[in-house]
């Protein structure tokens, strides 16, 4: 009996500190993003927006929806042109799909790589997850949200939706935007990441 109780308490505690280190790099995120919203070289806001600007506001972090997904790769896939909000055409293909279970559940997400991208060196690893939930037009926006990842090194890949965030074109119309794949439209809920953006009253 005591060795179960040492068992537990030892499974609980990896609990707690995976959970700790999820948080940490969860507020990293939030932390960055905000530098990169509140800096006129690297925001997408408007002058009169940026003017005002203070923080993004976010759902309340919630670890349970920061997932370990069996990662599927798909090679010799087709490059596809991914529909934009403007009239650009950018090439991605499918590198690969995350199977997981979520509110006892099961989803594919199809997860994408840019080509254009993938030749600079920065980029080389980069893998793009763009998604649609049930808080779209409520409580985050509309046009769905995005998820960016890394090539896994195994058959498993973390998605920590607390880490999505807004196209640029939820900020500014000068944007162009990559529109979710209907594929990736999750019939759940996700309300971790950033919220929608609400305009300055006098800036509407």
């Amino acid at each position: 009996m005591f060795r179960i109780s040492i068992l537990f308490v030892f499974f609980i505690g990896n609990i707690i500190a995976q959970d700790s280190i999820a948080i940490k790099k969860i507020l990293s995120f939030q932390e960055e993003l905000n530098k990169d919203f509140a800096s006129e070289e690297t925001s997408p806001l408007t002058p009169k927006d940026l003017e005002r600007f203070k923080t993004l506001h976010f759902f309340e972090i919630d670890t349970s929806f920061c997932i370990r997904a069996k990662f599927v790769r798909t090679p010799y896939e087709t490059p596809f042109v991914m529909k934009t909000t403007t009239g650009r055409e950018p090439i991605y293909v499918k590198y690969g799909e995350a199977h997981f279970i979520l509110q006892k559940k099961p989803y594919v997400l199809q997860i994408y790589q840019n080509q254009g991208l993938k030749t600079q060196p920065e980029f080389e690893d980069y893998l793009f997850l763009p998604f649609t939930d049930l808080t779209n037009g409520e409580s985050s926006y509309a046009g769905g949200r995005f998820i960016d990842l890394k090539i896994p090194e195994g058959d498993y890949i973390i998605i920590d939706f607390n880490t999505s965030y807004n196209p640029y074109c939820a900020y500014n119309d000068r944007y162009s935007c990559p529109i979710p794949p209907e594929v990736n439209h999750l019939d759940v809920k996700i309300p971790v990441g950033v919220k929608t953006y609400k305009k300055y009253p006098e800036n509407k």
